[in-house]
């Protein structure tokens, strides 16, 4: 099974959670963040991902350190999870609407962590959600990861629509990327990622 249990506590975020990337799609525990807990259901339910979360964060304070350090578990976990990649498709893609909103993600699982992202500014609240966190989270998780991770937020007006798109996209790239496409080769002219 590609699972991988992680845990982390600092002064400012007590996580624990438990990642199964051949899961049926299910989100336990919450991250005290009611936006954040929904786009991670989507992740988990378009990505076919099980994740068990226990999340403490310094949430008085505002929600960047807890998002940005669920980024950095999870791209640990992702990355514990995989091994050595043996089998592995490697690259996933997607392209996914939400109403009016369009947003594109391309994956390699590289070994080599690059975050970019294009496309409109991620700027304003969703509830108490500062949706500049979006890129943090994001931006942990592929270095973590050791992943090559481009957003592109094509269009789209509704801001709560642009982050799910994002999310769902995300979702469907890394299920791609993940998916065993043949079991005794690690896809690579090194050998290794």
């Amino acid at each position: 099974m590609r699972t991988a249990e992680v845990k982390r506590e600092t002064k400012e975020t007590k996580i624990s959670l438990f990642l199964n990337i051949d899961g049926k799609g299910n989100l336990k525990g919450t991250t005290g963040i009611a936006f954040l807990d929904h786009m991670l259901t989507l992740f988990c339910t378009h990505g076919f991902f099980d994740l068990n979360l226990e999340v403490k964060g310094d949430l008085e304070v505002d929600a960047h350190h807890t998002t940005e350090d669920l980024g950095l578990c999870l791209g640990i976990a992702l990355k514990k999870a995989l091994g050595d990649k043996k089998g592995i498709n490697r690259f996933g893609q997607a392209a996914i609407p939400m109403d009016e909103a369009l947003a594109q993600v391309f994956i390699d699982l590289s070994g080599r962590p690059f975050f970019f992202y294009k496309g409109k500014s991620l700027s304003g609240q969703v509830g108490q959600f500062d949706l500049e966190l979006v890129k943090e989270f994001f931006r942990a998780m592929s270095n973590e990861a050791k992943m090559n991770l481009h957003i592109h937020l094509l269009y789209g007006e509704n801001k709560h629509h642009c982050i799910e798109a994002i999310f769902k996209a995300f979702a469907r790239a890394l299920k791609e990327a993940v998916s065993l496409f043949h079991p005794d080769i690690i896809p690579s002219s090194k050998g290794v990622l």
